[in-house]
């Protein structure tokens, strides 16, 4: 069940917060959790019993680490809880992958495994992870409550997109958390304007890559047609997703981390990762990167570090080859800029602006096609002379000049910066507080009609 469907946001979600504020306080975490595993349970009533595993794993286990910890079993204990969530993390995400790629290298014959992937088995087990760490590191205290353990675990709003909520974040809300109208007023607003971002702009840019994908002769303008659409699609698709997760959270009375800092207004290629799908990489840092030794180690051994990283970063997207080779390309880059280019592009800002951009849509096409050579062909197409005809490029391009440009401005603080000097005279301040909640209540039902309208709904992170 997607947030961006009409059965949730007219049936599972007024139900949701019908039965959580009806409970009294001490309830509010098990009615959390039962309407969690509702959720989950939609499309995958099965997976239910990995996920529950899952937690009660990482519960017990970081319990016993509580117990022992500065001995020799807590860091066993860690090792098994680790091994447990990697493991199962493993199996139903990479088996397929691994078994075919085997396959492939010693020319065997091998059954497809066919395993399903569970949604959202990739966030639950990196907050899993950072969890029964962060107890074993007494950053953290072990929860006693397993009820709260379970709600956080499982928590819908962030369990199939994000963002990576650690335990620390949302610590002291799982047992004291506060409520009210602004809480429930922010809440909303950053859900419909999520809403908004993925159904009218996300999902309709969606159209336009479709097309181009379905297209018999592709000219090269229409190559960079696509690629615009696509950098500008994945954006506004997930980001408005984080949106929703945030704003639910608000509604209930927690505070998620941001993901997303206008990421395309970067001007390196470093700082683009500082802004995008922020709680994955702080997450990688922490747990991966500063682990490895970060950059405190010499120096081959530092940019070796981030390779691995990147590498294990382009797995978790997806478990595919195209996805190790995006991950490759943003090390690439990384590396580079690391050793050669970061201080220039300091003093030339703009130039590093056009170049992150540049190199951030060629990483992005990469992470669409269905392999690595098709995402070179399709590369390499952009600077090509393909002699097909312009017609078909210039048909879509006129249909979605609105879209995109409405996107193209949508991706920059331009709006919000806007927003904020009408807010600050008095008689802005005083049009923008009649005029927004009538704004949001255009944009739910101009969200809904569309929603009802045409079934073409997609999510690109449903596959983690």
């Amino acid at each position: 069940m997607l947030f961006s469907s009409a059965a949730f946001l007219y049936s599972f979600l007024p139900l949701t917060i019908a039965v959580y504020f009806l409970m009294p306080r001490r309830l509010k975490n098990a009615a959390l959790l039962l309407m969690s595993l509702i959720f989950y349970a939609w499309g995958e009533p099965r997976y239910v019993v990995l996920m529950v595993l899952s937690i009660t794993q990482g519960y017990i286990f970081a319990r016993l680490i509580g117990k022992s910890r500065g001995t020799k079993r807590a860091k066993a204990y860690l090792i098994i809880s680790l091994v447990l969530s990697l493991g199962m993390l493993g199996v139903f995400k990479y088996a397929n992958f691994f078994a075919e790629s085997f396959a492939a290298v010693f020319g065997l014959k091998i059954a497809a495994l066919n395993i399903a992937l569970p949604i959202g088995i990739s966030f639950y087990t990196f907050q899993l992870i950072s969890y029964v760490i962060d107890v074993y590191r007494a950053d953290v205290e072990p929860q006693r409550d397993y009820i709260a353990f379970a709600a956080y675990i499982s928590m819908f709003p962030q369990l199939i997109a994000g963002p990576i909520v650690r335990y620390s974040d949302i610590e002291a809300e799982l047992t004291a958390r506060a409520y009210g109208a602004d809480k429930a007023a922010y809440g909303a607003r950053r859900f419909i304007l999520g809403l908004g971002k993925k159904v009218l702009i996300a999902n309709v840019l969606a159209e336009l890559v479709n097309a181009f994908k379905a297209s018999g002769e592709k000219s090269t303008l229409f190559y960079w047609v696509y690629a615009a659409a696509y950098m500008l699609h994945v954006y506004f698709d997930f980001s408005g997703y984080s949106d929703m997760a945030i704003g639910l959270g608000s509604i209930f009375g927690f505070t998620f981390p941001e993901n997303f800092n206008y990421p395309y207004i970067a001007a390196s290629i470093t700082e683009f990762w500082r802004r995008w799908h922020m709680s994955l990489s702080s997450w990688f840092r922490d747990y991966v990167y500063i682990p490895l030794g970060g950059s405190r180690v010499k120096k081959s051994r530092a940019l070796l570090n981030i390779a691995t990283v990147w590498m294990l970063t382009g797995l978790w997207h997806g478990a595919d080859w195209n996805f190790v080779m995006w991950g490759i390309m943003f090390a690439a880059l990384l590396i580079a800029e690391k050793t050669l280019l970061l201080g220039f592009i300091k003093k030339h800002r703009a130039i590093g602006h056009i170049y992150t951009l540049f190199f951030v849509m060629l990483c992005f096409i990469m992470f669409d096609a269905s392999g690595v050579k098709e995402g070179f062909e399709t590369i390499a197409a952009l600077f090509g002379e393909n002699a097909a005809d312009n017609t078909e490029a210039l048909y879509y391009l006129r249909s979605y000049t609105v879209p995109l440009i409405i996107a193209a401005i949508g991706a920059t603080p331009w709006p919000k910066r806007i927003k904020a000097k009408l807010e600050a005279t008095r008689i802005g301040g005083a049009i923008m507080a009649i005029a927004e909640p009538v704004a949001l209540a255009a944009l739910l039902c101009l969200c809904t009609a569309y929603l009802i309208d045409g079934s073409f709904n997609p999510f690109l992170y449903f596959r983690f």
